[in-house]
């Protein structure tokens, strides 16, 4: 069973993806597809950001798709740029391989990879994910941003959620919104060999009928204990 609760609406998907043009490499090219074709094929691929403390790299294990403007695909009522590009989700729109980073909540930052051509919207949002690499800055990272003391945080808990992602490989909108994904500071590698398992459910949190399983855009490594838990958004479908 995975390990997010109440993942019983999983679905194991991976036969039906084709690999081939991930096995040897990502380039612009693979994010030239929609997010819905990118985002599962992400998974366990490595990514990289270095910093002034130096390189922390992410094994992803958890990703959600939202398609915008210009898609083919359904329209997307949780998506950012479902209807029109704006200031904020002008990175939406950039070309294929680019990085949309918002800040969520008044709280925290979320990073997403910018697919599809120029002009057209949609993006894969990194939910979880391994720190494979800088453990120790990552750590720094997420204890210094704590406002009261308790538990240690441990290893899966370090990028486990969008916010904890970013904050762990030290995003920020200010530095890193609009940077193309293949250009310093960022390093992205496709994994080895594809993952034996995917399973793919609604997305979490996200409110009303984006929330619901006609929006099975979510996708994670089933098992994998850095992928965080599901949370049904307001007044999102059973």
């Amino acid at each position: 069973m995975p390990h997010a609760s109440d993942n019983s609406i999983f679905t194991a998907i991976t036969d039906a993806l084709d690999w081939s043009c991930n096995t040897g490499g990502m380039d612009r090219e693979f994010f030239s597809h929609d997010a819905l074709e990118v985002a599962p094929k992400l998974l366990g691929a490595r990514f990289g950001v270095q910093g002034p403390a130096g390189l922390v790299t992410l094994r992803i294990t958890e990703v959600e798709a939202y398609l915008g403007v210009g898609t083919t695909g359904p329209y997307d009522p949780g998506s950012h740029s479902k209807d029109r590009r704006t200031e904020r989700n002008a990175s939406m729109f950039l070309d294929a391989a680019h990085v949309y980073v918002y800040f969520s909540y008044g709280m925290h930052y979320a990073i997403n990879f910018v697919c599809s051509p120029s002009g057209i919207a949609s993006g894969v949002l990194i939910r979880a994910g391994e720190i494979v690499e800088g453990m120790d800055i990552a750590r720094q990272r997420r204890v210094s941003r704590r406002t009261e003391n308790g538990p240690g945080i441990t290893d899966r808990q370090l990028a486990r959620g969008p916010g904890n992602v970013a904050q762990a490989l030290g995003i920020t909108r200010a530095e890193h919104d609009g940077k193309d994904l293949f250009r310093a500071p960022f390093s992205l590698h496709a994994p080895a060999q594809p993952p034996a398992r995917i399973a793919s459910g609604p997305r979490v949190g996200v409110a009303g009928s984006a929330g619901g399983s006609d929006y099975p855009w979510r996708f994670w490594l089933p098992g994998d204990p850095t992928v965080s838990a599901f949370r049904r958004g307001r007044n999102a479908p059973a």
